[in-house]
């Protein structure tokens, strides 16, 4: 048997881009002696960033596991992506993981991915602590990256060190709760003189904290007796698992400094996940329960991803939310309704798989070998019970997707859904307007990573261009046309002969026929080809060649022949009516409009309405809720095909949206001209 649920740690490694996760992490398991070498990211042998994408990027990609023993404890890292196109490999990990290691840069100010990070955290109840990377370099600084957090968070944000800085060096660190100093060879001696001041001060404020999280310590707290090391560090624990408090250390990942102390404060004072407390769940009979991590009851088991190979078929990651997953064991997978054996149970380190025979409440582990399971599933062992859905980010960013080599739409396709095992957050549909394939994601960055995935993975190029709007053309006025077929050619001959009306208003605002012949002008059997013809001519209309619609056609004379009049002379007559009537009736072309909701910080509001003015977009309302800013505009849809990156590029990152489609509207005169002189281009 493995290890007890209370020696169990599982970590999410979260942060903006670049600030150094994956280093961390390799120091982390460097000291945990699970490797007995640090790489490096630029060399791109870490353990974390083994996908050949990643090592090309020299970045992390989609989050990766490792798992090792620190002083008796398990601790579980789950490193993610910083990018916001990956944001849900962040979601993904924190839903496994039972907390976070926030990692920042010493910059001196608070990044947006730090500032997402936290408010993540806070957002799912997830305790965390923050970790300032990259004390090593120049100009970096404790002091000022704590401020600036503080700045937006408050007294939650509480320093846990005193960095030793000389000649902007850090040489090592006072701890505050124990009031001792501490160099990179572990030595503790007592608080030099230079750093007395600042460590009285992060005493007092982490006293605070502690106190204020138990009425025990703030009893003792306020009549004036010191708290102990090991009364700071419980306090702070209480206030983490309650959210009211981030502890801060501080270190350097590339030089292995203060990782020990680090290592040291996840067991401290981050919970094991039975005090992170139940997961709630929902059973068979649609009652809410919870689930808690326990080895005496039935197996439940979540996948939290799904990693894809060619070669080896699918890996998928999972924790093991109740009981022991041991292997032989039959367990049934929710909602799919079959039944899976495990055979093959791992422990991953990176791309590594160490086979085990079972995995204990609240670990992490994977299973190869499951048929029909990919990411969110859940397996239970009797009872059927589902969890809440990851939030996955909305897929915003749309491009056509089609393959480079004719013939191989297939092989684009059949890789583009496995893809999707590995990657939940982008989506393939067919747009049934245009007949394009469309690729939507979350990003450019996100649609151009699947395209290399697919040439490297699967061998196939998909090719991305900008997707088709799918314009309307209508009319405003009524106009009559006729349309007369006839054709001797020697032998029988054809003739049909109709007089139509067009004007606005369907009565289901697309398309509607009315037979107004009297006397017989046509005969009844040929009305049903008058109508299949104006059915075919209004698939295109004569401005750019998009459908027409709101068009009532009422076909009310015409003539016949007594022995040429046939079916298709009457449908081609239809047209040419058609044709001769719509330069008469005011055409116009009709877009798309989609309403938009942007969530911003509330700095960025003016910036946000001013540039949905330039789109042509009208500002519906706005809305302040905790200092973020909710701006409801309507916009057509053919100005917003790059607002997600023009958004992110307005915002730092920091804002988000989501369209829906709303009606269609007559386009302004200038605008009108640009697209059928685009349209003309492409025929």
């Amino acid at each position: 048997m493995g290890n007890s649920v209370d020696k169990i740690r599982n970590i999410a490694l979260i942060g903006h881009s670049g600030e150094g996760k994956t280093t961390l992490a390799e120091a982390m398991l460097l000291n945990m002696k699970v490797i007995d070498r640090q790489g490096k990211v630029e060399d791109g042998n870490t353990v974390m960033d083994f996908d050949p994408e990643e090592i090309a990027k020299k970045s992390s990609i989609s989050l990766a596991t490792a798992g090792g023993m620190f002083n008796g404890y398990k601790i579980n890292i789950i490193d993610t992506p910083g990018f916001f196109d990956f944001e849900c490999e962040m979601n993904l990990a924190l839903d496994a993981a039972d907390c976070a290691v926030i990692v920042t840069g010493g910059s001196g100010s608070l990044t947006v991915g730090t500032e997402k990070a936290i408010e993540s955290c806070a957002k799912r109840k997830i305790p965390a602590i923050l970790f300032i990377n990259g004390l090593d370099k120049d100009n970096s600084s404790f002091i000022k990256t704590v401020q600036a957090i503080k700045e937006k968070f408050g007294s939650k944000i509480a320093p846990m060190i005193v960095p030793d800085i000389e000649n902007e060096k850090m040489k090592g660190f006072v701890k505050v709760a124990y009031g001792v100093y501490r160099d990179w060879d572990k030595n503790e001696s007592p608080v030099p003189a230079h750093l007395q001041a600042d460590y009285e001060a992060a005493h007092t404020v982490l006293c605070e904290a502690a106190a204020e999280n138990d009425e025990e310590l703030l009893d003792k707290y306020f009549s004036g007796e010191e708290l102990t090391g090991e009364e700071i560090e419980k306090g702070v624990k209480i206030g983490t698992i309650s959210g009211s408090t981030i502890g801060v250390l501080g270190g350097s990942a590339a030089k292995n400094h203060g990782i020990a102390n680090l290592l040291d404060k996840i067991v401290s004072t981050l919970p094991n996940p039975l005090e992170r407390g139940g997961r709630n769940a929902t059973n068979a009979a649609g009652e809410k329960v919870t689930v808690k991590p326990v080895a005496e009851e039935g197996t439940v088991v979540k996948v939290f991803k799904t990693i894809v190979d060619p070669f080896v078929g699918k890996l998928n990651l999972v924790k093991v939310m109740r009981g022991v997953l041991r292997s032989g064991t039959s367990l049934t997978v929710v909602g799919k309704g079959h039944q899976e054996k495990i055979s093959s149970i791992y422990f991953v380190k990176g791309k590594k798989q160490e086979p085990v025979d079972c995995i204990e409440a609240g670990d992490i582990g994977a299973l190869a070998k499951l048929s029909n399971v990919s990411t969110g599933d859940v397996l239970c062992e009797g009872g059927d019970l589902t969890f809440k859905p990851v939030e996955v980010p909305p897929a915003v960013y749309s491009m056509a997707v089609s393959a480079a080599k004719k013939g191989e739409e297939d092989k684009i396709f059949a890789g583009l859904h496995k893809l999707m095992d590995e990657d939940i957050s982008f989506a393939i549909e067919k747009n049934n307007d245009t007949g394009e394939m469309l690729l939507a994601g979350v990003g450019e960055t996100q649609l151009a990573l699947i395209c290399r995935k697919l040439k490297n993975k699967f061998g196939c190029e998909a090719v991305l261009t900008e997707p088709k709007i799918a314009y309307r053309e209508t009319l405003r006025k009524m106009a009559e046309g006729e349309g007369k077929h006839k054709k001797q050619s020697g032998g029988a001959g054809q003739y049909g002969h109709c007089k139509v009306r067009f004007e606005p208003g369907a009565e289901d605002g697309l398309y509607e026929f009315v037979d107004a012949v009297v006397g017989g002008a046509i005969p009844n059997n040929y009305i049903p080809a008058v109508d299949k013809g104006l059915r075919e001519a209004v698939k295109e209309g004569i401005l750019a060649g998009y459908p027409m619609v709101n068009v009532k056609c009422t076909v009310f004379d015409g003539s016949s022949h007594p022995v040429d009049s046939k079916e298709v002379a009457y449908v081609s007559a239809a047209k040419l009516a058609y044709q001769a009537a719509m330069p008469n009736a005011r055409p116009c072309i009709l877009e798309p409009i989609m309403s938009v909701e942007v969530i911003v910080p509330d700095n960025y509001m003016g910036d946000v309405m001013g540039d949905m003015n330039k789109r042509r977009g009208r500002i519906m309302g706005t809305n302040v809720i905790d200092g973020k800013a909710v701006v409801s505009a309507e916009a057509p849809q053919g100005e917003l095909a790059k607002y997600a990156t023009d958004l992110r590029s307005m915002t730092q990152g920091r804002g988000s949206f989501t369209t829906k489609f709303e009606r269609y509207e007559e386009v302004p005169p200038q605008a009108q001209e640009k697209i059928i002189k685009e349209a003309k281009g492409n025929q």
